[in-house]
């Protein structure tokens, strides 16, 4: 099969970037990367497109296929990797796992302005505006309610590692960034999260990162 080429944004910031990059690291698949850093210069963009269409990332490449936005990258992966458990085995988990990254793919607006991902700082207590917490709360509230249903089998969301984790990991860094008080099983969730060797691998390289986004910083 055709190697498979996915193109990135800086690690730091890029929070769209990480969740197929961690869903394809998780689930052993091989492939190239192509980073693109984001805002750098006027040129940024064009570089992008050169991939995307859409000009944004991240986009996966592979044979004549290209895929981009992050959720349809993992759709097109589950598809075409369908050994894989993608998404969990039961009817009414992956029901629920479907709601939840598709929730957190269009949602949580607030928290995803104030409190911008960034692997390489700590802000303890920024972002806390109005209407976070709200959203703080809605994350937390459905990790409790996935962990208590179905996570039996491990530590994840639904057990084993599953899309839906992958959708969480931006907002498991932002909880780190800013020091989010969280209750023990979200604590937990956190943690399982933060130790995937894959993880560390994508903070190492972030911390690594020389570029500043103004935007994305306090």
């Amino acid at each position: 099969m055709t190697q498979l080429t996915l193109v990135i944004g800086n690690r730091n910031y890029s929070s769209w970037s990480l969740r197929p990059w961690l869903a394809m690291k998780q689930f052993g698949l091989e492939f190239n990367e192509i980073r693109i850093s984001l805002y750098e210069n006027l040129d940024y963009s064009s570089k992008i497109r050169q991939y995307s269409p859409s000009g944004k990332v991240p986009v996966l490449l592979h044979d004549t296929q290209t895929v981009w936005d992050s959720l349809a990258i993992c759709e097109y992966l589950a598809e075409t990797f369908p050994t894989l458990q993608w998404w969990p085995e039961d009817k009414v988990a992956r029901a629920l796992a479907r709601s939840m990254t598709a929730e957190m793919h269009s949602g949580f607006q607030k928290l995803r302005q104030n409190m911008p991902m960034n692997c390489r700082t700590k802000y303890p207590g920024k972002g806390l505006v109005s209407g976070v917490q709200q959203d703080i709360d809605r994350i937390t509230n459905i990790w409790q309610e996935s962990r208590q249903k179905f996570w039996s089998g491990g530590n994840f969301l639904f057990g084993n590692f599953a899309i839906a984790d992958a959708f969480f990991a931006p907002v498991v860094l932002r909880f780190v960034t800013y020091d989010v008080q969280l209750d023990p099983v979200s604590r937990n969730y956190v943690e399982t999260v933060l130790t995937l060797p894959a993880m560390q691998e994508w903070i190492k390289a972030a911390k690594r990162e020389t570029e500043v986004i103004s935007q994305y910083e306090f």
